[in-house]
């Protein structure tokens, strides 16, 4: 799978701009604020529905217009494939597959999918354990419909269950029968969650290890481990003790929504005690294994959006990622740098074509 040509219309800082693309590696060059990562996150668009930065489709329209639209020609096994995104202040957003119009847009998740590597991605070491779950979600649900499908009916189950415990407070009165509907519910599917999510873990792991130890030149041993209530032998139990913690605090604390995942580096925590540069490579390792994962499963290579993917590397960690992200079998990759000579510089160093797109205040001005 590559994609074959992106069109877009006043979407964020652009008025319109087309670009044809490299079947191997493109790159978007600019100043800081000039629109590449805008570039990035239309493709983003194409695979999830929505931008892998600003979740309110709204705020991704360019400031003075009323609409914004997105459109990229795939080629999906041989067959080019026609996917297109409009979006509308104060309207749902249409999604498209040649011109067929989705009834719902999971049915669209994992058909076309792309992996991102962003800065933002930090957000994965130093946020709450929200941020690495939806890590985890997100792989998952670009191969498995049915998990994607169970977790969204977990948190509805779980935000009607939220909403009785806080009516409970506000009116003073307490109903068991209508609380347990939502209880049985978050039991037997998160139990489905959590062993989806474990099987994951344990295939996920050893390819993120591989990845680490080729960019860091196994400079440090990492971990990744999976930490869950379900873990408990007495799991259910310990969700029905937990009732009058919940009544008090108005919320469900204890269940699936609560996983994380625990970042270590040499037996610590990659928070607290590993460098920027550290921190960049063990980031990057993690969303090359999720690439891997997802090109095992579903048997096709994912888009690879890196965004301004050189920041905080040293040379060498820089050299080894482009040594092996440029290798047939990662398939189509797009970077964003502000020094277009690094790049062609990197690309000549490992003896591969890239295209080069310059890019400024939010035009495409040329092809470098």
């Amino acid at each position: 799978m590559f994609l074959k040509k992106l069109s877009i219309i006043n979407f964020k800082n652009f008025g319109q701009a087309e670009l044809s693309f490299d079947e191997e590696s493109n790159c978007f060059a600019g100043d800081n604020g000039a629109g590449k990562t805008n570039l990035l996150d239309a493709i983003y668009y194409l695979s999830f529905c929505k931008s892998y930065f600003n979740p309110v489709d709204s705020q991704n329209i360019r400031y003075d217009a009323p609409l914004a639209m997105i459109q990229g020609d795939f080629i999906l096994d041989g067959r080019e494939e026609k996917i297109s995104c409009g979006l509308k202040r104060n309207q749902r957003k249409i999604f498209r597959r040649n011109e067929n119009e989705y009834e719902r847009l999971a049915d669209h998740i994992g058909i076309f999918p792309s992996v991102m590597i962003s800065p933002y991605d930090i957000e994965l070491i130093t946020g709450g354990s929200e941020e690495r779950r939806k890590l985890i979600d997100s792989i998952i649900s670009q191969y498995d419909r049915i998990y994607l499908d169970d977790l969204l009916n977990y948190n509805k189950a779980l935000t009607q269950r939220n909403a009785l415990l806080r009516q409970f407070s506000r009116q003073n009165y307490f109903d068991q029968a209508a609380l347990e509907i939502w209880d049985e519910t978050l039991l037997t599917i998160g139990k489905k969650l959590f062993e989806k999510r474990q099987s994951f873990i344990t295939e996920f792991t050893p390819l993120f290890n591989s990845h680490y130890r080729f960019v860091s030149g196994e400079r440090e041993e990492v971990a990744v481990v999976y930490e869950s209530h379900h873990h408990l032998s007495d799991f259910e139990e310990h969700f029905r003790n937990a009732l009058q913690r919940d009544r008090i605090l108005e919320y469900t604390t204890v269940g699936i929504h609560k996983d994380d995942l625990i970042f270590t580096m040499d037996g610590h925590p990659v928070k607290r005690f590993s460098s920027q540069g550290q921190q960049k490579s063990f980031l990057v390792a993690l969303k090359l294994a999720q690439f891997d994962f997802i090109k095992k499963v579903k048997g096709l290579f994912p888009l690879l959006l890196l965004d301004d993917i050189f920041d905080k590397l040293d040379d060498f960690r820089m050299n080894r990622l482009m040594e092996l992200v440029s290798h047939a079998n990662f398939g189509q990759i797009f970077i964003t740098d502000t020094h277009p000579e690094r790049v062609e510089n990197i690309f000549k160093r490992i003896n591969k074509p890239v295209r080069i797109f310059s890019i400024v205040n939010g035009t495409v001005e040329n092809k470098l």
